[in-house]
This record gives structure tokens, C-alpha cells and sequence, in this order.
């Protein structure tokens, strides 16, 4: 795995991730935004609202605008959205998958907050129907939500489940009147690939715009307990763009 520090630069350029790099007193590196997102600077203040189970306890939140994650159990949604609010343990992880299982609302931001990042339960073999309803009924009836990201492995590629919610949600997009919000893919882990990496994304990248043409191009990032983490702050600007608090 290119996970060492010599190949880091190896790492970045294969996937087109340039951040400015430094060096740590320990003599590691790690990545320096060139472009810090001011929305999310004070990540001490970012904090859990609700965990909503029902149709009915949506209606309780509302206010600010939000984007929504959702991905294929334990593929890593809770590990990135801690790295994209600055936050260690914001969000409970866990190597077993279906872990959450409600709509898990998180306010970003000093109060009363400029954003909120819902986390949703993982689709796939550990998902649930009745989570499934909520989803959707949260797709179609939520006024705020202004992007749905979809979580792809980079390691496991384009499973049979990804390509249904892809096309799910391409669907909704293009037969929704209503549709407020746009769709992207954020392909996770990175760090994980070998040699042959770049190839693999290429072929992600290829059957995400084959299933869902309305999908706006992914991003791809990594963020390890222990390593290079990047593509996070294009996440953070994706987000920030959809709420319509970057141009």
C-alpha cells in the first residue's frame, strides 16, 4: 500500500490532489489547505442536533441549509465527515458495519450555525428496508437539502448496491420536479490502493457517469488514523458551494 511517507507526493499526483505540503516535528507531513474554508475553521463548535428514526420528527428540525451523505455500510462515512468537520470523534466509528441507523443531523459552525451535515444509515447488506423509507421520504420532502454526496470505496469499487442508489438517485433528479438539490460521488480511501491506482479510480469514475450522468464529477479522498489525509477540503468547498456560502 502507498502509505509511507516517501510515497506521499506519489500519492497526491496520482490523483491529481496538489495541497501544499509540511513538515511535522516528527518529520511526517501532512497537508495544508491552500485555501482554508472559514466555515468550518471552528470545528470546536460544530455539534449533534438530533438522531431522527421517523417521518414525523423531521418536521422538529429545520432552519439552515444541509447536505446529506450516504454510502454502502462501512464505507466510511463517519471517518470523513469527522475529518471534514475538523472533529475526531464527532461521529461514533466502527469497524462493524450498520452501526448508524437513524438520520444523524449535525449543526457546523459557531451558533446558531451556518450549515447541517446529516449522516444516513449504509444500503447494502446491513440496510434495512424501514431505513430505506426514511431516506427517501427525507429526499422527497426536505426543503433545506441542497446535495445528496454518495460514498464510493476505492477499494471495493462499484458494487451492485452503489450502482441501484446511483441510479435511484439520478432518477429523482431528472423526474422530480421539485428537486432542489444536486448529486455527488466521494470516493473514499484512496490510501488503500496500490500501484495500480489510478486506474481503479478511472473505472469508478467511468461507471459513476455511465449510471448517473447528472452526477457532478467525485472526489476523491483519504483520511486515515494514521497518515495523509486530502481531498477533504474540495469536500468541505463542494459543501459550502451547495449551501450557497461560496460562489
Amino acid at each position: 500500500m502507498l502509505t509511507s511517507t516517501a510515497n506521499v507526493a506519489v500519492i497526491l499526483r496520482a490523483f491529481h490532489v496538489l495541497p501544499t505540503l509540511q513538515t511535522g516535528r516528527n518529520g511526517s507531513l501532512r497537508c495544508i489547505s491552500s485555501r482554508a474554508n472559514a466555515v468550518f475553521k471552528d470545528a470546536k463548535s460544530a455539534e449533534f442536533l438530533a438522531a431522527v428514526g421517523d417521518k414525523e420528527s423531521l418536521s422538529l428540525l429545520g432552519g439552515l441549509p444541509e447536505v446529506v451523505v450516504t454510502g454502502r455500510a462501512n464505507v466510511g462515512k463517519s471517518s470523513l465527515l469527522n475529518s471534514v468537520i475538523g472533529r475526531r470523534d464527532l461521529l461514533f466509528t466502527s469497524k462493524k458495519a450498520g452501526r448508524t441507523q437513524t438520520l444523524n443531523f449535525f449543526r457546523v459552525g459557531s451558533h446558531p450555525g451556518r450549515l447541517v451535515v446529516v449522516d444516513s444509515p449504509g444500503y447494502g447488506a446491513r440496510g434495512r428496508p424501514e431505513w430505506g423509507v426514511l431516506f427517501d421520504h427525507y429526499l422527497e420532502t426536505r426543503k433545506q437539502l441542497c446535495r445528496v454526496f454518495i460514498l464510493i470505496s476505492a477499494a471495493h469499487g462499484m458494487g451492485a448496491t452503489d450502482e441501484a442508489m446511483l441510479s435511484s438517485l439520478n432518477a429523482q433528479i431528472q423526474s422530480l420536479d421539485s428537486t432542489c438539490w444536486t448529486l455527488q460521488a466521494i470516493i473514499t480511501r484512496a490510501d488503500a490502493l496500490k500501484t495500480n491506482g489510478r486506474a481503479q479510480i478511472n473505472q469508478i469514475e467511468q461507471d459513476i457517469f455511465r449510471i448517473a450522468p447528472t452526477c457532478l464529477p467525485p472526489i476523491v479522498t483519504s483520511c486515515p488514523s494514521k497518515g495523509i489525509t486530502f481531498g477533504i477540503d474540495e469536500v468541505r468547498k463542494s459543501i459550502s458551494h451547495a449551501c450557497g456560502i461560496l460562489p
